[in-house]
């Protein structure tokens, strides 16, 4: 899927487009810590734009102010990779070098990777704007007349016209549950908003805990595998048994 595609998706007024392109250097001097960060910068990223910037005087949403942080300005930013690239920790640079809430769209060799991550003032640096959690994504593949149902409906439920509308805030947490929506959609087959905060909190909860246990069933078939004695297999297939139980009720409340 082209990231035309999911721009045209996201329904946003001609007021609030930017296009324009953003260099690498500022990446790197911004969001580097380390020198493989930045040559994971230079190597793994071909072009950066800035695609539209969603603020009170572009979209007529309210900006949010409070103790923990303010969202002034949502950045939708584009992000063309190249092959190899380490898309994981990019995503995570990117999010983490730009001061303004971001909608980032990575655009790999295929498919296209979705991020979003909430931020606040750092405790300990005046000014300074660190992520409050980690970053939120999904993955979209194929084209659009390939995009299964699921697919779909998530397009059309990323409109900003059918974001909340209160404030900067509450429209950019209406994309980060637009989002978790697809992926519980994966599990469960049923692509569905969550009806409200607590809800949308308890969903991001339970794919969390699949996320984990996903890979505690993995490394537990891994070791039942190569065990040789038998009560130790018994005890790990026992083990096993629990853990997909556990994951059975997590996907149960997604």
């Amino acid at each position: 899927m082209s990231p035309q595609i999911l721009i045209a998706a996201l329904d946003l007024p001609a007021s609030a487009r930017v296009e324009q392109r953003v260099p690498k250097k500022l990446l790197v001097e911004n969001g580097a810590p380390t020198a493989a960060d930045k040559r994971a910068i230079n190597d793994g990223i071909e072009e950066i734009q800035w695609l539209a910037a969603l603020k009170p005087t572009t979209i007529g949403v309210p900006e949010y102010r409070d103790e923990a942080r303010e969202y002034l300005e949502i950045a939708v930013l584009g992000v063309t990779l190249r092959p190899d690239a380490k898309a994981e920790r990019l995503t995570e640079l990117v999010h983490r070098a730009v001061p303004y809430p971001l909608f980032l769209i990575l655009a790999p060799a295929s498919g296209l990777l979705l991020s979003v991550a909430h931020k606040r003032w750092a405790q300990n640096e005046a000014g300074k704007v660190v992520l409050e959690s980690d970053v939120t994504e999904t993955e979209l593949s194929g084209s659009q007349e390939t995009a299964t149902g699921i697919e779909q409906q998530f397009l059309k439920a990323l409109s900003l016209t059918r974001q909340p509308r209160t404030s900067l805030l509450e429209l950019y947490q209406g994309w980060m549950d637009t989002l978790l929506a697809l992926n519980a959609a994966r599990v469960t087959g049923v692509f569905a908003l969550p009806a409200d905060a607590d809800r949308a909190a308890a969903r991001r909860e339970a794919l969390r805990e699949c996320v984990r246990l996903e890979g505690e069933i993995a490394r537990l078939r891994a070791a039942a595998a190569k065990e040789k004695q038998m009560a130790r297999q018994v005890e790990l297939n026992l083990e096993l048994k629990r853990m997909e139980a556990t994951q059975s009720a997590a996907r149960a409340r997604l």
